[in-house]
């Protein structure tokens, strides 16, 4: 009877503080900052292409953003 090889993380774990996401309204370094207007530039949906897809980003009636694959 043979036991179950493991194998260890290279690395550890960051710690949970590190993770943490920033409180909303916080901008963060580096981060830029769109407003949905000057995307959408008066239109209702605004399709944006990523690796190969397309994503569409509709305001909704309700002022709502979707964004759908």
């Amino acid at each position: 009877m043979s036991t179950p090889a493991f194998s260890l993380p290279l690395s550890l774990p960051q710690p949970l503080a590190a993770l943490r996401r920033p409180s909303p309204g916080v901008a963060t370094a580096g981060t830029r900052h769109v407003s949905s207007q000057s995307l959408l530039a008066g239109a209702r949906e605004l399709v944006i292409q990523h690796q190969g897809g397309e994503y569409h980003l509709r305001l909704t009636r309700n002022d709502k953003l979707i964004l759908t694959k």
